[in-house]
């Protein structure tokens, strides 16, 4: 519904040559002594630099134990998948966070029935309103007006948003479900 392409998988995205480059040149200049790897602190430093932020200590951690046993850092090869990993997940969020912004029109950092209603009239007008209803809250009764616009499962994807029953969705429950629809797919 949201991403590009069939199953709503996020699109695979690749670096451009500008971008590759700079990060060549932030593991070279990371890369003290020219050891032709990264410690530990040399990978946090890099991460600041390409980021903004300090990697969390569980964080270094994993990346640091999926290095090679043969060598004693990241190696150029692996920061530049690394990097580039990052570097999807940061555009999957920000596209969700577009999305969710789309749909909370007024600004408030959550979004309710109404919201929804709104968005699914404009995506799907031919998508009854008992549908959003059945969509929308958790106490549907299983049964449900299936539309050709949604498939079964992004129905019981969207019935499980509003964790809470309090009829608002926050950004953390938002994206949280589009996460899940993207294992589940």
């Amino acid at each position: 519904m949201f991403f590009s392409g069939p199953g709503a998988r996020p699109r695979t995205w690749e670096a451009s040559p500008s971008e590759h480059k700079k990060w060549v040149e932030v593991f070279k200049a990371c890369d003290e002594d020219n050891k032709g790897y990264l410690s530990r602190e040399d990978f946090k430093v890099a991460i600041v630099m390409l980021f903004g932020y300090k990697p969390s200590k569980i964080e270094a951690d994993s990346m640091m134990s999926s290095v090679n046993p043969n060598t004693s850092g990241i190696l150029l090869e692996e920061f530049l998948s690394i990097v580039r990993k990052k570097k999807e997940v940061q555009l999957h969020r920000n596209e969700i966070r577009h999305i969710f912004t789309a749909f909370d029109r007024h600004y408030r950092g959550y979004l309710t029935l109404e919201d929804f209603k709104k968005a699914f009239r404009l995506v799907a007008p031919k998508l009854s309103e008992r549908t959003v209803l059945d969509v929308f809250s958790n106490s549907g009764d299983g049964s449900s007006d299936h539309s050709p616009y949604f498939p079964c499962s992004l129905l019981d994807l969207l019935r499980e948003v509003d964790q809470d029953s309090d009829g608002l969705v926050s950004f953390k429950d938002f994206e949280y479900a589009m996460n899940h629809g993207q294992n589940e797919a």
